[in-house]
């Protein structure tokens, strides 16, 4: 069942009302990837609790509020954490923010994550620019009545994470010396890690990272028309790839450890982008 399309309302306008100035672009970070939103001047943070209808974060590393900014006098929301399936959210809740911003008329969106690599050639530490992505999980964000208001009721996903964007990310990463691999990311609802099986067969079907996020918040960017960019920063290897056990702690401090090369990347980014 569909929230009530006033509860969408309520929410969007407490936010536009704290932040004033509709921002250019949004982004969600992932696990571990949070002091991006440090980088901000002018700085504007709402917790997550304060905004009406909102979920409440529980996952470690994610901090759970939204920061409205200028980088480089872009303006730009910054979502410190987002909400999972896994947590015992129905797929609306999980994309409930993004809606929010749908009716702000935010026209951009970024999305990252930690994820774990599927396939050898990918590290961790390595950030990569995702293509295209595979969910064979049953539920979906656009079940249900639809929300004639943001998109079609049968979404075209060609071209989910825009290949033009990928293009100008791929120039910006040549020009600071930062490596981003392009690969196919793999949506799956944990908590549990995948099993030595599962990631053998992941990587078979052709994805080349796995993760518990981002599809879901892709769909509904994607069926409203917004120019979506997806960005991994791998963080382990899958379980059966090296002999290793994977925690939520390791993932955390890998993502920390990237970070520098992250967010160098994702403002020149934003720059380069935000002059299109």
């Amino acid at each position: 069942m569909k929230p009530d399309m006033g509860k969408i309302v309520e929410a969007a306008n407490y936010i536009g009302a704290r932040i004033g100035e509709v921002p250019k672009f949004s982004v969600i970070l992932g696990s571990g990837l949070g002091t991006f939103a440090e980088k901000l001047k002018d700085r504007v943070e709402v917790d997550f609790s304060e905004i009406p209808h909102f979920p409440k974060s529980t996952v470690v590393g994610h901090k759970g509020r939204l920061v409205s900014g200028t980088l480089n006098d872009t303006p730009v929301l910054v979502l410190q954490g987002r909400f999972h399936y896994y947590e015992g959210y129905s797929m609306e809740q999980v994309v409930f923010p993004l809606r929010c911003l749908l009716y702000l008329k935010v026209p951009n969106l970024i999305v990252t994550n930690a994820a774990g690599s599927v396939d050898p050639d990918y590290r961790p530490g390595d950030l990569m620019l995702i293509k295209d992505h595979i969910k064979l999980h049953g539920d979906s964000p656009l079940r249900g009545a639809n929300y004639e208001a943001f998109g079609p009721r049968f979404n075209d996903m060609s071209d989910p994470y825009t290949r033009e964007i990928r293009d100008l990310a791929r120039q910006c990463g040549k020009e600071l010396d930062i490596p981003l691999k392009e690969g196919v990311y793999f949506y799956m609802t944990g908590p549990s890690y995948e099993t030595a099986s599962e990631i053998k067969a992941i990587n078979i079907l052709g994805a080349n990272a796995v993760g518990m996020s981002t599809v879901p918040e892709v769909i509904v960017a994607s069926h409203a028309g917004m120019k979506v960019m997806g960005l991994s920063c791998i963080t382990n290897m899958g379980t059966g790839i090296i002999d290793q056990k994977v925690g939520h702690e390791e993932v955390i401090q890998a993502g920390a450890a990237a970070e520098e090369s992250f967010i160098k990347v994702l403002q020149r980014i934003i720059d380069r982008w935000s002059a299109l």
